[in-house]
């Protein structure tokens, strides 16, 4: 990434009085984490700092509500209108602002940090480097070319948004930077065995049951993604409201569905409260779902990707199919 382009970020953010800051809807670790840790950071500068995100129903993942910094977020009603100062996290396209795609369209100056080969370049300071692991990492840097100090409630945020994206270090990203970040971090004093506890290791006990019919549920296609095989199943809300079970409680089940043998890639689609399907993917590295993704209006990176489907669980995996067909998205 240009240096200027660094020194544009750091000089809008050195003379602003207040900041908005806004991540993706329905946001994970490294969207929420991000956010928060540079907010953490700017209010210890003695910046006014606001941050949100654009979903109809405000409320954190139950398995990000151990973040600190928390007492920043507002809710998009309550978010302003037309920030001076903007800066999104994680997020390629400004539809992903949802509710605060507006204000992000009346921002005087919005700054972009993402790490998304699908980012479509929108905002006027780009900070987007798709060779980085997790929007996490441009975030430290930026708090470094600030000179603000990283504490161990920024450095457990950092953390979160690092080991989410890199699927606790086992995912390809994992470089050795990763490994040096995680390190820096650890230093702070945060106890990593609290946060992977509260991402990994912890669950109501109806998602157990909703998991189980999730699996009963898979299907394999040997011949599918280009005769690598693909294995798929679908989350019906009904299944939810069983056990009184909030969406963001089975955005897990991909993780398990993917170790399947046999198959490159892995579908999970999980239907919303508004009764759209949000539709998971994952890659082993034969096919580039993030393209595929990319075409049906979603996005992500190569290896993993969503987007949205109105159509029902069979014909949004056929389309899905074709669409890797005709596109030939095997990757090189």
């Amino acid at each position: 990434m240009p240096h200027a382009t660094w020194e544009r970020a750091a000089e809008l953010i050195g003379h602003a009085r207040r900041v908005a800051l806004v991540c993706h809807v329905s946001p994970d670790g490294d969207a929420l984490g991000s956010m928060l840790a540079l907010g953490l950071a700017l209010r210890g500068a003695g910046k006014d700092v606001v941050a949100s995100f654009g979903d109809r129903r405000f409320e954190v993942p139950r398995l990000l509500r151990f973040l600190p910094g928390q007492d920043l977020l507002v809710p998009p009603a309550r978010y302003p209108a037309e920030p001076d100062l903007m800066i999104s996290f994680d997020c390629p396209t400004v539809d992903r602002l949802g509710l605060l795609a507006p204000n992000a369209g009346k921002a005087r100056e919005l700054i972009v940090v993402d790490h998304h080969p699908s980012n479509t370049g929108f905002g006027t300071v780009p900070l987007v480097d798709p060779s980085a692991a997790s929007t996490a990492t441009l975030v430290e840097e930026l708090i470094g070319r600030l000179g603000l100090p990283i504490g161990r409630d920024v450095a457990t945020c950092l953390y979160t948004g690092l080991v989410t994206d890199t699927g606790s270090f086992r995912h390809a990203c994992t470089t050795p930077a990763v490994h040096r970040m995680a390190a820096r971090l650890v230093e702070s004093g945060l106890r990593t065995d609290e946060i992977a506890r509260e991402l990994w290791d912890r669950s109501p006990f109806g998602y157990l049951k909703v998991l189980g019919a999730a699996l009963d549920r898979c299907a394999l296609d040997e011949d599918a993604a280009g005769g690598l095989g693909m294995v798929w199943t679908f989350v019906p809300r009904a299944d939810r409201a069983a056990y009184c079970l909030p969406y963001d409680e089975v955005e897990g089940i991909i993780d398990v569905v993917r170790r399947t043998d046999g198959s490159d890639v892995a579908v999970v689609l999980k239907e919303d409260d508004e009764g759209a399907w949000q539709v998971s993917t994952r890659s082993k590295g034969g096919v580039d779902v993030g393209r595929a993704c990319t075409f049906l209006g979603g996005g992500g990176h190569t290896l993993a990707a969503g987007y949205t489907s109105h159509e029902p669980p069979d014909r949004t995996v056929a389309r899905f199919r074709e669409v890797v067909a005709e596109l030939g998205a095997r990757t090189p």
